[in-house]
């Protein structure tokens, strides 16, 4: 699919392009809708009848509303209406809403040549370009692998942003780098558990270093007892699949002025161990346990293609299965974290916390300027924010602050929570130094908290907690239904946009 931009005016653009498919923004404006200027331009180009049409099929404008009309032996054949919503309150999530829409249905429509004439004004051209461009692409991803019959639907060949001056081509490129990281976490998200396994996991991450350039360190179970990384072990010792523990490391061709470590949650199928899930808990879906993994791999991917200037990124997994058998960590038991804390497991299914504990640790030891970890980690994060924000909790107000604008500028929802000490009275043991769970009260808070143990004292740290966020089951946005690839884009722009100085 190749993008470009075609700088002339809407009356203009629209009137010289002669492409099959034309998706068209309005606004909305209560009863005063025809006061919309893009309603007269349409109007003097296609005709009187088109308002009385909209009128007939009671297209209001409203966000995420759409409808197609036919135009047999005219050019363009098809011309795709989407709502925008109100002038005032358009943004770049709106922009990208309008794209995703107007890029399925013009989809359906079997379009080949693709024009989106979307308003810009006051949303930064090159920002809107691509938001523009990231939401036609992720929302018409397919994921066939698994099917005996594939059907996958023809894509446009071409895409042509109106209105936006060529200047702006330039970000297409970071457009198929970002795209790309995030399709690679959808898939990896997506594979069933055996196939997504912890060697999976490390063959995705070699891949990624073969075809980029990248350091690779994969650490085999042995070389895990050799550090001490008790508490990884412990979780794993109960698959038959062996534990894999992945560094990858991308070095800019200059000097690196800062290093950034990013740590994802590897759990590649959480059966809850001896705290089994049962019905009702999803456990069918615990293949997604991965998503923080998925999502560094991701943005490893991204980067690798980008190579950005001045930053050294780490990006670490510890994966394994948290499986049930006779060797498995029973509730009660105790287990040392290679920082020599030791933790009693009053809860097998708090397994994420135990993986990430020796992965921060490892990568606290990197000696880096800042670490962010991801994870699906609590069901109560979910409970707080639901399936389209994700949980952000911080030792440092710098790190937060250019975390949310970068998920904002990648279009992913992130809302700081509180790291309130008081709350970690709730993981005291009477038998070791914590235990793995607190109360149920705030329980997305000292899953934080017991993460923050593990984390060098004064390093900026960010946990992000993405149970939420990983897994759609229905079309949002430019996500389809099934796996998001969330987080990719929020760590791209971070690091993209000199933010990783920021702490």
């Amino acid at each position: 699919m190749e993008f470009r931009c075609i700088p002339q005016d809407l009356a203009s653009a629209l009137g010289a392009w002669a492409g099959d498919t034309l998706v068209v923004g309005l606004f909305a404006s209560g009863d005063s809708n025809r006061e919309d200027p893009r309603r007269q331009v349409l109007t003097n180009l296609f005709g009187g009848e088109l308002l009385g049409r909209l009128e007939q099929r009671q297209f209001t404008a409203k966000p995420g509303e759409s409808i197609s009309i036919e135009r047999l032996g005219a050019s363009p054949q098809t011309l795709i209406l989407v709502g925008l919503g109100e002038a005032a309150e358009f943004d770049l999530a709106g922009i990208r809403m309008a794209s995703a829409v107007g890029a399925r249905a013009a989809c359906a429509a079997g379009a080949q040549d693709l024009g989106l004439c979307l308003p810009t004004e006051g949303l930064g051209a090159g920002a809107a370009a691509r938001a523009m461009a990231e939401a036609v692409r992720l929302s018409l991803f397919q994921d066939q692998r698994f099917k005996s019959k594939a059907e996958p639907k023809a894509l446009p060949n071409q895409v042509s942003l109106m209105g936006l001056d060529s200047a702006h081509q330039a970000c297409f490129a970071a457009v198929d780098a970002t795209c790309a990281g995030v399709e690679l976490a959808r898939q990896l998200v997506a594979a069933p558990p055996n196939v997504a396994t912890p060697q999976h996991l490390a063959d995705t991450a070699a891949q990624i270093a073969q075809a980029y350039g990248l350091e690779l360190k994969v650490l085999e179970r042995g070389d895990c007892e050799a550090l001490g990384m008790g508490a990884f072990l412990g979780v794993a010792q109960g698959s038959d699949l062996p534990p894999k523990f992945i560094h990858l490391t991308y070095r800019p061709s200059g000097p690196a002025q800062r290093k950034v470590a990013l740590v994802g949650k590897g759990l590649t199928f959480d059966s809850g161990g001896y705290n089994l899930k049962t019905a009702g808990s999803q456990i069918e879906m615990m293949k997604y346990d991965m998503g923080g993994s998925a999502a560094v791999l991701g943005a490893a991917r991204s980067i690798a293609q980008l190579q950005p200037a001045g930053v050294e990124v780490h990006f670490i997994v510890a994966s394994c299965e948290n499986m049930i058998n006779g060797s498995a960590v029973h509730p009660g038991d105790i287990v040392t974290a290679s920082n020599g804390k030791t933790i009693e497991i009053n809860n097998t299914d708090a397994e994420g916390r135990l993986t990430l504990a020796d992965a921060l640790v490892y990568a606290c030891k990197l000696e880096p300027d800042v670490v962010v970890d991801l994870a699906t980690l609590t069901g109560a994060c979910l409970i707080a924010l639901g399936e389209e924000i994700a949980g952000l909790w911080s030792s440092s107000d710098g790190l937060a602050e250019a975390l949310v604008h970068a998920g904002e500028a990648g279009g992913e929802a992130l809302w700081r929570m509180p790291l309130r000490p008081s709350y970690k009275q709730g993981l005291k043991s009477p038998v070791a130094d914590m235990k793995n769970t607190g109360p149920r009260p705030g329980g997305s808070i000292t899953a934080a908290l017991f993460l923050q143990d593990f984390v060098s004292p004064n390093l900026a740290w960010a946990h992000l907690d993405i149970a939420g966020t990983v897994w759609s089951d229905k079309e949002r946005g430019l996500d389809p239904a099934g796996a998001t690839g969330f987080g990719v884009r929020t760590l791209v722009q971070w690091i993209e946009q000199g933010a990783a100085t920021a702490t």
